[in-house]
């Protein structure tokens, strides 16, 4: 294999893994942008909890 091809390869396998990271990086910021409103709804839910017993 010729250092051209060898190149060739390489970059090859970094376009590949470039690809699969970009993907793996859209799931990370999807599943952060869950947790947020996850952790959102959890608060105002706590918050709702502390007014009724305060009211009580």
């Amino acid at each position: 294999m010729s250092s051209l091809e060898k190149i060739a390869a390489r970059r090859a396998e970094l376009d590949q893994l470039a690809e699969s990271l970009t993907k793996q990086l859209a799931e990370v910021e999807g599943e952060r942008e869950e947790l947020v409103v996850a952790e959102r709804v959890l608060r105002r839910l706590y918050e709702q909890e502390a007014e009724a017993t305060a009211a009580e």
